[in-house]
């Protein structure tokens, strides 16, 4: 397939941009975290990056938001770089076909989560980063990481949203209390708890998530955090559990790797061709931006960016 050019993309974000920004069905933020709640539903953008360098964006891309859950695949880069393999006996690599924070799945595998994605596995993986180090250590080296990928330090934690989710942690500190009790917890719950939710907490623009991606999508000037195995299977992890129990719907619709949050934001890879980031409050049933989802579906289909050929 030939390479599309910035001058052929940009139209192309331009009318995704305009089209998302008149839907009337937008879904509804994540009210269960207040301040995620709060933000504005109307808000849209789109972003992605190219092997040459180039940023293109549209709509919103420049307005921070909580990029929740997509911090699971940063950390989990931390994690294999700090554990290789040994983290998957911690943590499985299947899709759960659960929502992202059922309890079901972690008594059927007594207490080793479906895949690192959904909230329990993430929560282990975690643990594993901050085991025999300082919850601030961890966020430390998880924001030198995001900037570092992104080559930019103004990315930070919003501590409202980390307190805001600490705050309603219930599910999550029953689902962490219950791997604890399967010995697959390292450190006291509440510090893992703590670290997790102000993880979720990092704030992004479209434009900085994009290019955080860039190291997945394999380009040559891109930070080399990661090696290039552990670079294809998270790609491989994203596309078969990046968006909970839709994950194969959106595999099946976009045929790209992705990886959601509930803050609306979802990045997504095409390997060796761009690093894409879209942002919509707005979530559907399965808790992936309702907005975002059908965006990356309009940007497969007009460029015909697909791992599946």
């Amino acid at each position: 397939m030939e390479a599309i050019s910035p001058a052929e993309l940009q139209p192309i974000l331009d009318d995704i941009a305009h089209d998302m920004a008149s839907a009337t069905d937008r879904g509804e933020p994540a009210i269960y975290i207040p301040e995620l709640g709060s933000v504005d539903p109307g808000q849209f953008g789109i972003a992605l990056c190219l092997p040459g360098g180039e940023t293109l964006q549209a709509g919103d891309a420049t307005t921070p938001f909580s990029i929740q859950s997509i911090s699971k695949v940063f950390t989990l880069a931390i994690a294999l770089g700090r554990l290789g393999d040994s983290l998957w006996a911690r943590v499985g690599r299947e899709p759960s076909g659960l929502a992202f924070n059922s309890i079901v799945a972690l008594e059927h595998n007594n207490g080793i989560p479906r895949n690192p994605f959904v909230n329990p596995g993430a929560i282990a993986v975690t643990d594993a980063i901050l085991h025999g180090l300082q919850p601030r250590d961890v966020l430390a080296e998880l924001l030198q990481f995001l900037r570092t990928a992104a080559e930019d330090d103004d990315i930070h934690i919003d501590k409202d949203v980390a307190l805001s989710e600490l705050a309603h942690a219930h599910r999550n500190i029953a689902m962490a209390e219950f791997m604890a009790s399967h010995g697959n917890l390292q450190n006291p719950t509440a510090l893992t708890i703590g670290t997790y939710c102000h993880q979720c907490a990092v704030d992004m623009t479209c434009v900085q998530l994009a290019r955080a991606g860039r190291f997945l999508a394999g380009f040559a000037n891109a930070p080399r955090l990661v090696s290039p195995s552990r670079v294809r299977r998270i790609n491989a992890l994203m596309l078969t559990c990046g968006h909970y129990d839709a994950s194969g719907d959106f595999a099946y619709q976009v045929g790209l790797p992705g990886k959601s949050g509930v803050g609306g934001g979802i990045l997504s890879i095409a390997p060796t061709r761009a690093s894409i980031a879209v942002w919509s409050p707005g979530l559907n049933a399965q808790g992936n931006s309702k907005l975002g989802a059908l965006a990356m579906e309009r940007l497969a289909e007009a460029t015909g960016w697909s791992v599946f050929g």
